[in-house]
């Protein structure tokens, strides 16, 4: 018989040894919990945490975030942690993401198996150990350059983080876009988790990280403006972002896409393929 319980900030040791055989596929589930804590009171990064026990050992976890995502990691019981978690929080569920097999249990326990999605992707989940990045010949060279934004480029940053979000997240154009996706990168810059691939002056490609931890980050908002794609401007930039992390002490990076092109890119700087990760966002 399985017993469900909301986690406090007590219990952060107690998740991590769950969450941590699953690292690659929980990034946002730890790093949130890292910045934020477990308990919720509606702030960003925020959640209400729900676990699964069987036998007083961790079988499972939900949580339902700030923004009205549901994140998964629970290899057993999936649906009904997911249901109990929901109930505890009380609000909608914006989207899942999680290991793709969960994602789809979640959405069939919740009755959104066939709700309107913005967003669908069954996305491959993949990872390097940073010891084995292969540092593409332009950034060894000198070619392209990679740094930190500038004060003046966030306006143009801005521009590229709004398309990213309509071109790869499925958004409308609109205000609420816009605002989102800039707060998004504004707090990308303002932790240190973005830079910029530069040639001869000019910004060619922007790399950040969507989640971090001292030990491994997770890449996200990758962009590139279609008139500069396919030079190896983002796998520059990608291989600029990971030898800052590498720097500051961290040992591995993973990612979610299913874009062909992204993944060649991903996989010639060493990125290889573990499984499938689930990432919906609904209407």
């Amino acid at each position: 018989m399985n017993s469900f319980r909301v986690l406090g900030n007590s219990d952060t040791v107690l998740l991590e040894e769950f969450l941590a055989p699953h690292r690659d596929s929980s990034m946002f589930l730890r790093s949130n919990a890292h910045r934020a804590g477990l308990e919720y009171r509606g702030e960003v990064l925020q959640a209400i945490y729900v676990a699964a026990f069987r036998n007083e050992k961790v079988i499972g976890v939900a949580a339902h975030s700030w923004s009205g995502m549901l994140l998964v990691q629970a290899p057993e019981a999936t649906e009904d942690v997911v249901r109990e978690c929901v109930e505890r929080s009380g609000r909608r569920v914006t989207g899942f993401a999680g290991p793709l097999d969960q994602v789809r249990l979640a959405r069939h326990a919740l009755g959104l198996a066939n709700a309107e999605t913005r967003m669908d992707g069954d996305e491959g989940l993949y990872a390097l150990n940073l010891s084995d990045l292969v540092v593409p010949e332009a950034l060894s060279r000198g070619d392209i350059e990679f740094r930190a934004p500038r004060a003046d480029e966030r306006d143009t940053l801005c521009q590229w983080r709004i398309a990213y979000d309509i071109e790869t997240l499925g958004a409308a154009d609109s205000d609420e876009t816009r605002e989102r996706a800039t707060k998004a990168l504004d707090t990308q810059i303002a932790a240190h988790n973005a830079w910029v691939a530069v040639e001869r002056g000019r910004m060619v490609s922007l790399s950040a990280f969507n989640a971090t931890l001292p030990d491994i980050v997770q890449l996200g908002g990758i962009y590139t403006p279609p008139e500069l794609r396919g030079r190896g401007y983002a796998r520059a930039a990608v291989a600029g972002s990971l030898l800052a992390a590498r720097e500051r002490g961290a040992g591995r990076a993973v990612l979610f896409t299913g874009n062909p092109s992204a993944i060649r890119s991903y996989q010639a700087i060493g990125f290889s393929r573990l499984g499938d990760f689930g990432l919906v966002l609904l209407r």
